[in-house]
């Protein structure tokens, strides 16, 4: 179960982990060509400029893999399941058609903000599959990236489904955060029905918090009674 459950938070991470590095790379580049004298200019357009909806997702989806951490039972269930759900939304915008339009008004505003991707060019560009366009009198067209940037970032997804799948299915059998340090709700000195004197709650709290302290300066574990005890009988 330690291992199954080490491996499904593994693989989903590694899937959020991997959309969000490939939408940092260079899809597509938008070369303009200026009237001449004026040289030609090529802007690199990254994938998180194109497609920001999947990387919000990839990064929601770690969140909910927090909340698996933290969760147990029908609980953890329910986070398996928007687990997959952010998968596959991540997956279905990372394959979305990029249009050419799209690329050319990313490269327009990344010019705007005086962030250019790319280097001034003499008009040459890489081999790839070329649209040409007219912008504001000047030629211009778009060349997408020869590696296969989409196709990976889908990857990336479906391993967040498969996690979350997996997560939904067998989730309330894996363990469960520690609640070795949570203290004891019952109270020394309880009256019968749970419910302690007013001056004797008041006494017990103020001995249960100088106990505490004394076992911490003392590096004991507070909630353990036998370490405590013992310390205090030696």
């Amino acid at each position: 179960m330690r291992r199954e459950y080490a491996l499904a938070l593994l693989l989903g991470a590694a899937g959020a982990g991997l959309i969000v590095l490939v939408l940092r790379q260079a899809w597509a580049v938008a070369v303009f060509t200026a009237p001449r004298p004026l040289p030609a200019q090529d802007i690199s357009v990254t994938g998180q400029q194109l497609v920001p909806l999947a990387g919000a997702l990839a990064l929601a989806a770690l969140a909910c893999l927090a909340a698996v951490i933290a969760t147990r039972s029908a609980v953890r269930r329910v986070a398996g399941a928007l687990l997959a759900l952010l998968g596959a939304g991540a997956g279905i915008a990372a394959i979305a058609a990029v249009r050419t339009s799209g690329v050319l008004a990313a490269a327009r505003a990344s010019a705007a903000a005086d962030a250019l991707g790319g280097s001034t060019t003499s008009g040459t560009t890489p081999g790839g599959p070329v649209h040409a366009i007219i912008i504001a009198g000047s030629g211009g067209h778009v060349v997408m990236s020869g590696l296969p940037w989409r196709e990976v970032a889908a990857c990336g997804a479906a391993a967040i489904v498969l996690a979350g799948l997996a997560t939904a299915w067998r989730g309330p059998r894996w363990p469960v955060m520690s609640a070795r340090f949570e203290r004891p709700r019952a109270a020394d000195g309880a009256a019968p029905g749970g419910a302690a004197p007013a001056g004797a709650a008041a006494d017990g709290a103020a001995a249960d918090s100088a106990t505490m302290w004394e076992s911490l300066s003392r590096d004991l574990d507070p909630t353990d009674p036998a370490q405590v005890n013992g310390r205090t009988r030696g």
